[in-house]
């Protein structure tokens, strides 16, 4: 393995060990708040590549979507707005990740003062275009 693959491969273990604490959200139940936590495994993944980061992405997604529904707990009630847990999931797991190439990715969809007001920073190359 070279030393190029090495560091490749540790980011990707050490991005999906984050992904497994940052999808998490409240999710109140009986007047108790449990934090509802899905892990994003990053394997198999090349996040040097475009495509592997946009599938990164798509697990980050995935990942959100049932954090900020059922959250795998019949006994859960879903957040009250939806939207916004899943905006503000999103937004913490791009800036917690602080991968350029997924802040591209997130700016696809998203504006730069959205981005600005979840405290993600831009890439200059991003934000002079």
């Amino acid at each position: 393995m070279n030393a190029n693959s090495y560091i490749a491969a540790a980011r990707s273990t050490f991005f999906a060990a984050i992904g497994s604490v940052l999808l998490a959200g409240p999710a109140p139940a009986a007047e108790r708040t449990f934090t509802v936590a899905v892990p994003v495994n990053s394997a198999g993944l090349d996040l040097g590549q475009p495509a592997g980061v946009r599938q990164f992405y798509a697990r980050i997604r995935a990942a959100i979507a049932i954090v900020c529904s059922h959250g795998n707990r019949a006994a859960l009630a879903p957040p009250s707005d939806p939207r916004a847990c899943r905006e503000t999931a999103l937004g913490d797991a791009i800036r917690t990740l602080g991968m350029p190439a997924l802040t591209r990715v997130y700016l696809e969809s998203h504006t730069l003062a959205e981005a600005a007001a979840r405290g993600i920073p831009v890439p200059t190359q991003v934000a002079s275009n």
